[in-house]
């Protein structure tokens, strides 16, 4: 049961990423493309939990926080960006 929950999820997480995926190609603000690659990343981290479940692998998990510091560190980036003009000081 728990498998076709799992595929059901990573479906519906599949559908939340290319509708974030369309909104960063074809919005035409700046910060609404940040918040979409910044959603985008937290699907992805869902997909690969998910994935995680699927197969039974723990390994999947530390991938999952990895991405997860990373896609933190890059949503601080762009904003820092939008609000100073330069990333480093």
């Amino acid at each position: 049961m728990i498998q076709i929950a799992a595929a059901f999820a990573m479906g519906c997480f599949g559908l939340g990423l290319l509708a974030n995926l369309w909104l960063a190609l074809r919005s035409s603000s700046m910060i609404d493309r940040i918040l979409a690659v910044d959603t985008m990343t937290i699907n992805v981290i869902a997909l690969i939990v998910l994935y995680g479940i699927h197969t039974g692998s723990g390994l999947n998990f530390e991938a999952a926080l990895l991405f997860a510091m990373t896609g933190f560190l890059g949503t601080v980036v762009y904003c820092k960006y939008l609000l100073r003009g330069d990333i480093i000081e």
